[in-house]
């Protein structure tokens, strides 16, 4: 009989929404009404389908009813990698760091409380969705919103890191991780998905691909290469590393005389070296699965962390080869 059949196979509607099967359930369970997917039955689908051009649909996308998807994403990445061009401002302006740690210290007194309140009352909820909702994906509705965790991170390095190493981890966050969303979206259905783990213990997110992993490192590896070739010099003091001197004499420990050594990890070989690190950590850290750990606290704290460890080391060479 036609039930059974359809019970057995499970046919895909050319439009890649639903089956015809889970159509005839959604329409016993409410009688008398359209046999169209709900708005809910859509959004469930629009994250795990294919859009008719082939990309798959962004976890907040919502679909008109030609197919097509409104891709909230856009303006929310828009706004994240805007912020790395406000920090180019600040530090090429000489702008005073204690002032920004102060600002973004003072947001979270602001941002803290509201996500605590909207999230304990629904009318809350509601008037901030209207506000801000094109900049959140779904699973923020219900918990803390990115924005905190993102303050969180930049005054984290800011506070713990020296300002160009900070500055390196905050567009490394800004940047990074907005290439390895596009082009993995973009590209990633046609490039391997990366292993469970890497190196056997460090654990990877899934539907982590090959493309967004690649988009990252290098992206990383340009700004680490980018800002202390070119940005860097505009503050003269307190450079991790330089062009003419290598790595900062702070991180030379083992040299009888400092200021007397010779240049360590200077010029091309010093920066490649940086550039290589940046980038392989930058990829590792946006791809890492830390459970519940927001990748905008994470992401700036792991490559942040990484190159400061990364220049001990290269000042510990240095210091041992002098």
């Amino acid at each position: 009989m036609p039930s059974d059949h359809s019970a057995q196979h499970s046919i895909r509607l050319s439009s890649g929404e639903s089956t015809i099967q889970e159509l005839i359930e959604e329409a016993d369970t409410n009688p008398g009404t359209s046999t169209s997917l709900s708005p809910k039955r859509k959004s469930k689908h629009a994250r795990t389908t294919s859009t008719p051009n082939g990309t798959v649909s962004s976890p907040n996308g919502v679909h008109k009813p030609n197919g097509t998807a409104i891709d909230w994403e856009v303006p929310r990445k828009a706004l994240h990698s805007s912020i790395g061009f406000f920090t180019i401002y600040i530090y090429a302006s000489n702008g005073d760091p204690q002032r920004v740690i102060i600002a973004l210290s003072s947001a979270l007194a602001v941002l803290i409380p509201i996500d605590i309140l909207r999230l304990r009352y629904p009318s809350l909820e509601y008037a901030f969705e209207r506000c801000v909702g094109i900049f959140m994906r779904d699973s923020e509705k219900k918990t803390s919103n990115g924005v905190v965790w993102y303050v969180l991170g930049v005054t984290a390095v800011l506070v713990a890191l020296p300002l160009d190493i900070a500055v390196v981890s905050v567009l490394i966050l800004s940047w990074a991780d907005t290439a390895a969303s596009t082009f993995g979206r973009l590209y990633g259905s046609r490039t391997p998905r990366l292993p469970k783990r890497l190196f056997g213990f460090l654990p990877l997110a899934p539907r982590k691909s090959l493309a967004g992993f690649t988009a990252a490192s290098l992206t990383g590896a340009a700004i680490a290469m980018g800002f202390w070739t070119f940005l860097a010099p505009v503050r003269q003091n307190g450079l991790t590393w330089t062009w003419q001197d290598g790595v900062s004499h702070n991180f030379i420990r083992n040299a009888d005389d400092v200021s007397a050594s010779p240049p360590t990890f200077a010029g091309w070989v010093g920066l490649l070296t940086i550039g290589v690190v940046a980038g392989l950590v930058t990829g590792i850290a946006e791809a890492l699965d830390l459970g519940g750990v927001d990748d905008n606290l994470s992401l700036p704290i792991i490559a942040g962390g990484c190159l400061w460890g990364v220049f001990k080391i290269l000042g510990w060479l240095g210091g041992v080869l002098a």
